[in-house]
């Protein structure tokens, strides 16, 4: 995948990040800067999401720890576990948030 292609996959991606958290009412405030999706609750926790371009890479650091994800076969999977990064998302922004939170790639 170019860089170009990779940065037009991810912005889609970026947007309906941004789009699910506005459905879904959260008190949190969502800024982009460049690369860095950062969620920030009433709460003071923070989510970061981040593209690694030189990798093809999204990324996440919560405080339950950080991860890595690439596209395989038409997923973005964990690196380390496999898990899927719209259910990484959902459970970190969840427990930031102490509801329920769903995000489907």
């Amino acid at each position: 995948m170019t860089e170009s292609e990779f940065l037009t996959l991810t912005d889609g991606i970026f947007t309906r990040i941004e789009a699910a958290l506005d459905e879904a009412e959260l008190d949190l405030d969502c800024l982009k800067m460049g690369n860095v999706l950062e969620i920030e609750f009433d709460s003071g926790e923070k989510v970061v999401i981040n593209r690694h371009v030189p990798n093809r890479e999204l990324w996440i650091a919560a405080r339950s720890g950080g991860f890595h994800f690439a596209l395989r076969d038409g997923q973005w999977l964990a690196a380390r576990d496999g898990k899927e990064f719209g259910a990484t998302l959902s459970a970190v922004v969840g427990h930031a948030a102490g509801c329920d939170f769903v995000f489907a790639v």
